[in-house]
């Protein structure tokens, strides 16, 4: 019973310490020091738990097992979680394959900064619109371009950081 125990343990804790890691390493990119850094204070703790736990009992498999289990596990999970806080800013450029002047002023209208450039695709001239915004915007982006040109092409990227312009702030509920 105890095994079985400490392999749960074991395996949880993994999952939790590097779901931390990727986080934390994710907004260390993203330029969230301080947050990074706290996260990386109680990231260490459970490591070193669980660590413990295994090095104390190398003659036992099964921990091992489970520790290489909860790494692999922790990997998907804590990516998984990322992508749902959704942290940080992205770029999005959309090429139009209708009218770029119609998109510009709905997008506007839905609160999206937009700047247009033109460029040359295969079937001559093109607008390539330019959006800044959160992460968290992102699906109402792709939203409104679905309803307005869901041929459009679109490359999204994550920013370091945004800095001046018109970004659309997510909408607080009252």
């Amino acid at each position: 019973m105890a095994v079985a125990l400490n392999c749960i343990f074991i395996f949880a804790a993994r999952v939790i310490d590097v779901s931390m890691l990727t986080i934390r390493t994710l907004m260390v990119v993203r330029g969230k020091r301080l947050q990074a850094a706290l996260i990386g204070f109680f990231e260490v703790i459970v490591y070193i738990v669980a660590l413990n736990r295994v090095v104390n009992s190398l003659d036992n498999p099964f921990y091992l097992f489970c520790y290489a289990l909860g790494f692999a596990t922790g990997n998907y999970v804590g990516s998984v979680l990322e992508e749902k806080m959704a942290i940080g800013d992205i770029t999005v450029q959309i090429i139009p394959k209708t009218n770029g002047d119609n998109i510009q002023e709905a997008l506007r209208a839905n609160g999206f900064g937009v700047t247009a450039v033109e460029g040359m695709g295969k079937e001559g001239p093109k607008q390539i619109l330019h959006v800044g915004l959160k992460r968290k915007m992102l699906p109402k982006l792709i939203e409104t371009m679905d309803s307005l040109d869901e041929d459009a092409f679109m490359t999204i990227m994550d920013a370091k950081s945004l800095r001046g312009g018109y970004v659309k702030h997510e909408q607080k509920s009252r």
